[in-house]
């Protein structure tokens, strides 16, 4: 069945990867709780199904900063792809253009820009801007110059936070240096930015000409600043528990998020999201897009692009079976069989 494909991705992985990689791509930091946290919050939420609803034609193209997309579903940046398949962002590309879905490429990725845009993939640029603002002009203007549709900021690492790794070495310092930073030039090596502010969203804009999206907005009045920035979205993301332990779940922020920008600007979500009807939730509670982190690294690990290709094909299947149980014919109408948070 479909839902036991997905639901065994995880595992299935855990025995393909090496451990060390495995369990990087598992561990949030500190002790990992809002990493452990993340999928059980989307399922303390109900929906609440409409009746004498025609959904014999159920539709889930959505659009995404202007541009059309067959389903409200893109792929998160994550980093060391290469090490879960040897095909990484490219493998990870060709099947979100495939599925006719947006993929945001780590600034960390290996893949060069070219070789991303080679697949046909609407693709975005996750950027994190240096202490010296300067130093990521090159990597932008390389960017759009490859066809890159969106720069989206992470706003919530002015540091990287210490992984649950027990005291063991980073499996970063392990891999081939090819694998990782390929397209920042001399902004590989330098210090993060820790005064990020609203002005940097307003620059981003201005050098590239592309909408900027604030990554890692949890709180409402964040939300707002963004907007008032010129952010064309905002994303709700705690890092996949990987930066602030311990900080709340996207799950029970979406909806404060998406009422604080009151339509002002796009919201997506990501963290915890495993299957049809978790996307069906994060449409009910406001999102206009649903982001998928480790579930497509499990999927590449499993089978390569196959692997990505079948996880959006099954993942779109749950969902429009999700949606035609809720009464749902468009991913807009999910807003009106939201529920209320399980006590």
């Amino acid at each position: 069945m479909t839902a036991s494909w997905l639901a065994a991705l995880e595992g299935e992985a855990s025995r393909v990867l090496p451990p060390e990689v495995y369990e990087y791509f598992r561990q949030g930091s500190g002790a990992s709780t809002s990493a452990d946290e993340a999928a059980a919050a989307w399922q303390r939420y109900r929906l609440v199904p409409r009746i004498f609803a025609d959904v014999r034609d159920v539709d889930l193209a959505t659009s995404m900063l202007g541009v059309s997309y067959a389903a409200p579903l893109g792929i998160a940046p994550t980093t060391l792809q290469r090490a879960a398949h040897r095909e990484g962002e490219v493998a990870m590309a060709t099947a979100a253009a495939a599925a006719h879905c947006p993929m945001v490429l780590s600034s960390n990725a290996a893949a060069t820009f070219d070789e991303v845009a080679a697949t046909g993939v609407g693709w975005w640029l996750q950027a994190y801007l240096p202490q010296e603002r300067s130093l990521a002009l090159p990597m932008l203007e390389a960017a759009v110059g490859a066809g890159c549709r969106a720069v989206v900021l992470t706003a919530d690492t002015p540091v990287v936070a210490a992984k649950a790794d027990g005291g063991r070495p980073s499996v970063l310092g392990q891999v081939p240096r090819r694998w990782l930073r390929t397209n920042l030039g001399d902004a590989a090596d330098a210090p993060k930015a820790q005064d990020l502010g609203p002005a940097d969203v307003t620059w981003l804009r201005d050098v590239t000409g592309l909408p900027v999206v604030v990554k890692g907005v949890l709180r409402r009045d964040d939300a707002r600043v963004c907007v008032e920035a010129g952010a064309a979205a905002v994303w709700v993301s705690n890092h996949g528990g990987r930066q602030l332990d311990r900080s709340v779940s996207t799950a029970s922020r979406l909806a404060g998020v998406v009422e604080a920008v009151s339509g002002s600007c796009e919201v997506y979500v990501d963290g915890g999201v495993r299957d049809g009807v978790g996307v069906l939730t994060g449409l009910a509670l406001g999102a206009d897009a649903v982001f998928l982190g480790r579930l497509p690294l499990w999927a590449l690990a499993v089978a390569g692009r196959t692997g990505v290709e079948r996880m959006f094909s099954d993942l779109g299947s749950e969902l429009i079976e999700a949606m035609r149980i809720a009464g749902c014919a468009v991913p807009g109408s999910a807003r009106t069989v939201v529920g209320a948070e399980f006590e």
